[in-house]
């Protein structure tokens, strides 16, 4: 699993910083959250094919988390893209997908399916689910979990005690069937173990409120909305943001390993201001930049 900061800034990109963007690859799965203007070139720039793309989640529809839709979609209608677009978003997206195509023409169309969501689990497969939950920010904006299925790891040296090469019956085992390997029954119990997956939480445009906890809890990986520092808190409360240090009591209280701190105010030249608002509140964070990878 792999996350690429796409866009890091907030309102207004400056050279360094686009808008929002981040993109959770996993496996076959391309989610990208937010699509900011520029999302297009973003992609070229950081050599991702833009039809990795299968889901974007769409926190809400201020202008700096949308711009890029259009060209997204032009794009992939001329890039052979076969498969079909998810854009999920919540109440209301419909019809802005709606003003959007009769605002654009677009030459060649792709296959799209347009889900408003509600809170709770909204998609779910065999290895992970996504969630969301609203927030704080004047008009209707969603928050998202990423939530990796536990899984069923073969455990090497039982393997090579049982002499069970690799192969189909391995594969058996780790969805939780029993094979009969040699004359004799083996249970995946006998062999394998559990390995716990991995929660990614974003926060997106919000005032800190009860949600923030709820989709942070105890995740491996929290990213947050930083627009301001704490010498700002005022300004932050009436445009409905986070300060990082604000973002960082999140963290520190909801038992996350990691804080990556992101849509920081055009005004900030260097990272280390915000860096250093968050970590006398919490010590693993790091601020994110455009094109910076984690993998979890």
């Amino acid at each position: 699993m792999q996350i690429t900061f796409l866009g890091t800034s907030s309102m207004v990109p400056t050279k360094d910083r686009n808008q929002s963007g981040v993109l959770i690859t996993y496996d076959t799965q391309g989610i990208l959250i937010d699509c900011g203007e520029g999302m297009q070139r973003q992609f070229k720039k950081a050599g991702i094919p833009l039809t990795k793309v299968t889901k974007v989640l769409i926190t809400h529809w201020h202008g700096d988390h949308v711009f890029g839709l259009p060209g997204l979609i032009s794009t992939l209608g001329a890039s052979e893209y076969t498969k079909t677009l998810e854009i999920y978003g919540p109440q209301g997206t419909k019809k802005h997908m709606e003003a959007m195509f009769e605002a654009f023409v677009f030459d060649k169309k792709i296959d799209l399916k347009v889900i408003e969501i509600k809170e709770g689990v909204f998609f779910e497969n065999k290895d992970f689910i996504l969630e969301a939950y609203k927030l704080n920010h004047g008009i209707l904006c969603m928050g998202y979990n990423f939530i990796e299925k536990d899984k069923l790891k073969i455990d090497a040296k039982l393997q090579k005690k049982l002499d069970i090469p690799d192969g189909p019956w391995l594969a058996q085992l780790k969805e939780g069937k029993e094979i009969e390997f040699k004359g004799k029954k083996v249970l995946p119990e006998q062999i394998t173990f559990k390995e716990k997956g991995k929660k990614i939480s974003i926060i997106a445009d919000t005032a800190p409120c009860t949600n923030c906890y709820k989709l942070a809890q105890d995740a491996d990986l929290l990213i947050s909305e930083a627009t301001y520092t704490s010498d700002l808190e005022a300004k932050s409360e009436q445009y409905g943001h986070m300060t990082a240090k604000q973002a960082a009591l999140i963290a520190n209280q909801a038992n996350v390993k990691k804080l990556v701190l992101t849509h920081l105010s055009a005004r900030y030249k260097s990272k280390s201001d915000v860096e250093e608002d968050a970590l006398n509140y919490f010590q693993n964070v790091e601020v994110a930049e455009d094109f910076m990878k984690i993998n979890l």
